[in-house]
């Protein structure tokens, strides 16, 4: 039997080739089409070898999402994020990118916007799950809040939180854990600082790093016999900003002198670090600052950054590889993934790097 020439569905002259065109062009059925691509066994090797000449010659891609839905999946993934600009997000979709590859999956990636009735972290996960294209998404919760978590915990498919513990409420979790970095932070501080002239500066009071931090921060000074001033801990924005501004009324009222800082983020120590310049103090001489996260920000400034290592990389991929598990067992109980923090010491904090 002659084929036909197969025609494009929208009449494009680019337009890819549909498995309409191809079924029509071997004169047979787009089941047998799709039962040629998945199971030859299943059709005579005469009509096998008609319709893949039909695909050889006009160069038929199968749709991967078609095929997914076909199959009861997409074997593609979602992951929303507060924001994509930074190294901190970009280390973490790196690693969510090359373990949705390992695992065969596609990636599709989101970031939250500011809707005037809606929560960033609810407006990003309906964006994820929207029309059904994914299978599973991550979300990283930077403020959630009890209408979000339920909207969450009612969800048709797999949810990851990222940065939130939600085990409680039957979701998988990939958090860092603040803690073993924090002290160790605090401790080498201590090592040449009073515990009354050490401080916390942290982003938003309501995030979850920025309270693990602080937490920590405070349960350090109080192994060492003290019970930190609530002046000893600030909270604003993970901004250099945010770190000038703090910087720039500690010194006015006398408290940066001599003083210890551990910054809830690289920029914010930066922040500091120039305001304390400004202002005639010397980094580590007169002002011993500490970051947090490692990004690259650290190792370029002068002095070098000492700071905590988060594991951003490992967060992202963690989070894949939650989300994979939890779809191959649906029915398993939810878990916690946490991933340590580690102090990188550099100039800044009065020591040469380990």
């Amino acid at each position: 039997m002659r084929t036909k020439r197969p025609k494009n569905t929208d009449g494009g002259a680019s337009s890819p080739i549909s498995i309409h065109a191809v079924a029509e062009a071997a004169g047979v059925s787009i089941a047998t089409v799709s039962r040629v691509m998945n199971a030859k066994h299943m059709v005579s090797p005469k009509t096998a070898e008609r319709v893949l000449k039909v695909i050889q010659d006009t160069g038929y891609v199968p749709n991967p999402l078609a095929h997914g839905l076909s199959k009861g999946g997409t074997r593609v993934l979602g992951i929303t994020l507060p924001d994509i600009h930074g190294e901190f997000y970009s280390e973490l979709l790196r690693g969510a990118n090359a373990q949705a590859h390992a695992l065969g999956y596609h990636l599709l990636i989101s970031s939250a916007e500011t809707h005037s009735n809606t929560s960033h972290d609810e407006s990003a996960f309906r964006r994820g799950i929207a029309a059904g294209l994914v299978d599973g998404v991550a979300i990283m919760l930077t403020e959630p809040n009890g209408e979000t978590v339920s909207m969450l915990a009612k969800s048709h498919i797999p949810v990851v939180a990222i940065d939130f513990v939600l085990h409680e409420k039957g979701i998988d979790s990939v958090v860092v854990d603040n803690a073993p970095g924090t002290a160790q932070a605090v401790e080498h501080l201590l090592a040449s600082v009073a515990p009354d002239r050490m401080y916390f500066v942290g982003g938003p009071a309501d995030n979850f790093d920025t309270k693990e931090r602080a937490e920590a921060f405070k349960a350090t000074l109080a192994r060492v016999g003290h019970r930190a001033k609530p002046a000893q801990t600030a909270f604003g924005t993970y901004t250099l900003e945010w770190g000038q501004q703090w910087a720039r009324q500690a010194c006015k009222a006398g408290l940066l002198k001599n003083a210890g800082v551990l910054a809830g983020n690289d920029e914010v120590a930066c922040g500091i670090m120039q305001a304390a310049e400004d202002a005639g103090l010397k980094v580590p001489q007169n002002v011993r600052i500490v970051g947090f996260d490692d990004t690259r920000l650290s190792a370029l400034v002068r002095p070098r950054l000492s700071t905590v290592h988060v594991p951003m990389s490992d967060v992202g991929a963690g989070a894949i590889r939650a989300l994979v598990r939890r779809l191959e067992n649906r029915d398993s109980k939810p878990s916690v993934t946490l991933l340590p923090t580690r102090l990188i010491i550099r100039e800044s904090s009065g020591l040469s790097e380990q």
